[in-house]
């Protein structure tokens, strides 16, 4: 079974033209950015991987054209890869694969390899991530693959007469190209990313609510305590048609409305708002008046 992933390769950082390795089964070309490019011909008896733990899933074509891979290396072999006896290729189809395993290919004579081998550092992705990337292909005839394939296919054959500045360029765009493919295979679908949105801020809502009282409440606590960026944070409100202050303010405004009532003749309209987060009684009046129309003292006499 030939292997022409080695096991132990290292890259050579340094910026310069596309080498092509010696000993390489087919053309083998070393790029900057991290990234290795082999294009070959099918072969009987053909692998892809760097041997492991156990070996991988059992690749099949049964109509010969050019197939992209897409080699992570230190994946640990912790990724079985697609599952079944078979699993079926189809040209133009990009399939993800762990090195750590080898995989035995059975395609056609007449078929073409291009491999692009890179570090699941430079993808992004961890281990649960890496086992849904590789169970299935990425469909030529897909939305993605459609727009990927094609433009991967070509990035590799420019590798071969690139100068120096076109190979850097071309090594950059190519991961580039892999890591934004990747994101969109691990995201979730739209309908969940909704539903993810809507729990978090109904979340973040319920804990403005528990510290309404606290005049340090702000959305730089909010965001710490949430675990998002502040700039997230606001988008979310923003989703809703207002802002984190906006939203505060208004429910601050609305338990100081019901208490000046319940508190009429038992606490100064400075303690109600003080009670909940307004510091300045001045600044509270201004605010209350500018939502009711009317001050707060003028609301506690019309509510009898």
């Amino acid at each position: 079974m030939e292997a022409y992933v080695r096991a132990g390769s290292t890259m050579d950082r340094r910026v310069g033209p596309p080498r092509p390795v010696a000993g390489s089964p087919g053309a083998r070309f070393r790029m900057a950015a991290g990234l290795d490019i082999v294009i070959r011909e099918a072969a009987p008896l053909m692998s892809l991987g760097e041997g492991g733990p156990g070996p991988g899933p059992r690749l099949v074509a049964r109509e010969a054209g050019e197939f992209l891979f897409v080699g992570v290396r230190d994946g640990g072999g912790v990724s079985p890869g697609p599952g079944g006896p078979g699993t079926p290729l189809r040209p133009g189809d990009i399939l993800f694969y762990d090195t750590g395993l080898t995989h035995r290919l059975d395609l056609p004579p007449g078929s073409r390899l291009k491999v692009f081998l890179l570090s699941r550092t430079l993808l992004g992705v961890g281990d649960s991530g890496l086992r849904r990337l590789t169970a299935v292909p990425v469909r030529a005839g897909s939305r993605l693959g459609s727009l990927v394939s094609p433009f991967l296919s070509e990035l590799a054959e420019m590798v071969a007469t690139a100068d120096p500045a076109v190979g850097e360029a071309i090594a950059r765009n190519a991961v580039d190209l892999l890591a934004t493919l990747v994101m969109e295979q691990l995201a979730p679908p739209p309908g969940d990313i909704a539903d993810a949105r809507r729990a978090l801020l109904l979340r973040i809502q319920k804990f403005i609510e528990r510290h309404l009282a606290d005049p340090d409440l702000s959305p730089e606590s909010i965001a710490r305590a949430h675990h998002i960026s502040v700039r997230y944070l606001h988008k979310l409100f923003r989703d809703e048609d207002t802002t984190v202050g906006r939203w505060i303010r208004h429910r601050r405004l609305e338990e100081c409305q019901r208490e000046l009532v319940r508190a009429k003749g038992r606490r100064t309209i400075a303690a109600v708002a003080r009670r909940w987060g307004f510091t300045s009684p001045t600044h509270f009046s201004r605010v209350f008046r500018a939502t009711y129309g009317m001050s707060p003292s003028e609301w506690q006499g019309a509510a009898g």
